[in-house]
């Protein structure tokens, strides 16, 4: 697939998988109309349930790629945002309930404060068991489920760049110029996530494998979705951000060796992996001290919402984690 096949049409619309999802998707199928009287999601879980995470992340969705046959106007019709706000409220009330599980260091500097967060997490990690002794499907299942965020890698985060005072903005372009590839499309960090799936044997096609992904899934693509499109949360998507490019590095680097291990050492089925050892190594500095430390040296205000993101991020990454290493250990697929 070329470059141009791999990011040009939008993708088609997923099944419905409960009562909101159902009503949602059927009516994006017609024209745009106000939405009366739409259903709860019909899991009962905020956190991490299928149908209310797919429905928020249909809604969130028309603010990147849109949806093949859905008219763009759909994204700005009043009763759609609403829907859209109400199921973000849900989901933040549901963060902030389970937030007390994660730690957090309240004394310091953002910068220290995230490092403290980093130092103690404890949750389980999906990168050492795949280098470790992870299975080819384990392998395939992971890309699978990071595709939906990676084919779409920062731009959750562009939306917030207006919204940085000047230290913490030139940080955050310094760290998204390298995501969107310095300007040389072959070297966006989304195409090389695509080249990585195709090279393992997976469609590398935006927005293919959302009818396979969980609720647990979805709502770490939610939550930067969540974060960047409020200017309330630029704190928060910076810790998002800070965090990620903290602790990327060694993770890719478990994830390389993953794909090595298994067989699949060309540069396609490497590249992302590489690129992100090396350049998230020196992101971390420039996220951690210039983008959050500098946001909160500049608006004080800002400082916990800087590490709610953090936590945010562990709390729902943990979840996921739990989710995979669950399924796998009982021999079935994590996957819908």
């Amino acid at each position: 697939m070329t470059l141009s096949a791999a990011h040009g049409a939008p993708p088609r619309l997923p099944a419905p998988v409960g009562a909101v999802t159902e009503a949602l998707i059927d009516a994006l199928r017609q024209p745009p109309h106000a939405l009366f009287d739409l259903p709860v999601p019909s899991d009962g879980d905020d956190l991490a349930g299928d149908d209310m995470h797919l429905a928020l992340y249909v809604c969130c969705e028309l603010a990147y790629r849109g949806f093949a046959g859905v008219d763009g106007e759909w994204e700005w019709e009043p009763s759609l945002v609403e829907l859209r706000l109400g199921l973000e409220r849900r989901f933040e009330t549901a963060l902030r309930a389970a937030l007390p599980t994660v730690p957090d260091a309240t004394e310091g500097r953002v910068p220290e404060r995230l490092e403290a967060l980093i130092a103690a997490d404890d949750s389980p990690s999906v990168a050492r068991h795949l280098a470790q002794r992870g299975t080819e499907d384990e392998l395939r299942e992971l890309l699978i489920h990071r595709s939906a965020d990676r084919l779409k890698e920062a731009d959750p985060h562009v939306r917030v760049i207006p919204r940085l005072p000047t230290r913490a903005k030139a940080a955050m372009v310094e760290v998204l110029a390298d995501e969107y590839g310095g300007g040389r499309p072959e070297y966006l960090h989304a195409e090389l996530y695509r080249q990585a799936l195709e090279a393992l044997g997976l469609d590398g096609a935006y927005g293919a494998y959302v009818d396979r992904l969980p609720g647990v899934t979805l709502a770490t693509v939610n939550l930067m979705s969540m974060f960047g499109a409020h200017a309330r949360w630029r704190g928060a998507i910076a810790g998002h951000l800070a965090v990620t490019e903290m602790t990327s590095s060694e993770a890719n680097r478990r994830y390389g060796r993953a794909v090595r291990r298994l067989g699949y050492t060309s540069r396609e089925a490497t590249h992302y992996f590489d690129e992100h050892v090396e350049a998230d190594a020196i992101h971390d500095v420039i996220a951690a001290h210039d983008l959050a430390g500098g946001l909160a040296d500049a608006e004080p205000d800002q400082g916990d919402t800087v590490v709610f993101g953090a936590r945010a991020l562990f709390l729902v990454e943990r979840a996921f984690a739990e989710h995979l290493l669950g399924a796998w250990s009982a021999g079935r697929s994590s996957l819908r």
